[in-house]
């Protein structure tokens, strides 16, 4: 079972999930280039400029473990990355658990992503103009529980704690683009798992990417927020092992 985490984030926000799965399968943690404790070196910007740089990162790590049958689990951007790996490699894949996924941010005539195209401009220049300001302003949006502000001050130290030149690149990356395509492709298994409320991945979204891959199941969770593997870790788990077994 694979975890593989969102953007601003690193293997660490899975604490809360990944251990409840350890007794039935081998956990597999990593991070991303440029965030957590990946090696910095390794980050080639050309590599890196899609998202098909992140998947090819996937299928090389299930080649260096030959694991096969795998249950891929993919919050946020991180699903689109495991449905382009998949696509590549079914083989390898058994599940995909697809976390507050969304192949387009961008609105497109009748496809509500979330954002116009002014917003996501405006989103990446305040990246691009001072990092660690917009991590401190944007992350409690993203969190999206007020109540518990806590835990929007932990995603903005975790979004610090990554290269800024890495984190602007790969947010470019994200934001911009396009895999709606890839999701007719996908013949893996798939669960959808949505929450109720998440400004950065709409109800609708999540709605469109489960009627967009045949057979795959949707589950909305009551929790809010962009990350439910925090905000609704229990509730999380719950639809995670229903759909398991």
């Amino acid at each position: 079972m694979v975890f593989a985490h969102g953007f601003g984030c690193s293997q660490e926000a899975w604490r809360l999930v990944a251990p409840r799965f350890e007794d039935d399968y081998r956990v597999v943690l990593f991070d991303h280039v440029g965030a957590g404790g990946s090696d910095l070196s390794a980050y080639d910007p050309g590599r890196y400029d899609s998202l098909h740089g992140y998947a090819d990162d996937v299928i090389d790590i299930l080649e260096a473990l030959d694991a096969h049958d795998v249950v891929f689990v993919g919050h946020s951007v991180s699903a689109m990355i495991g449905v382009l790996a998949a696509n590549r490699d079914p083989s390898r894949f058994g599940r995909l658990v697809l976390v507050g996924p969304s192949p387009r941010y961008v609105n497109d005539d009748d496809y509500h992503g979330g954002f116009e195209q002014a917003d996501i401009d405006g989103l990446l220049d305040a990246l691009e103009a001072n990092y660690l300001g917009w991590a401190e302003s944007f992350a409690p949006v993203i969190m999206g529980t007020p109540d518990r502000p806590e835990l929007g001050e932990g995603l903005a130290e975790a979004f610090c704690r990554i290269d800024p030149a890495i984190a602007t690149q790969f947010a470019r990356v994200t934001f911009l683009s396009d895999n709606r395509r890839d999701l007719a492709n996908v013949s893996i298994p798939t669960h959808v798992i949505q929450n109720s409320e998440d400004v950065i991945a709409p109800l609708a979204v999540g709605r469109y990417v489960h009627d967009a891959i045949r057979g795959s199941r949707l589950t909305v969770l009551a929790s809010s927020g962009h990350l439910p593997i925090l905000s609704g870790a229990e509730e999380l788990v719950e639809a995670i092992h229903r759909d398991l077994h």
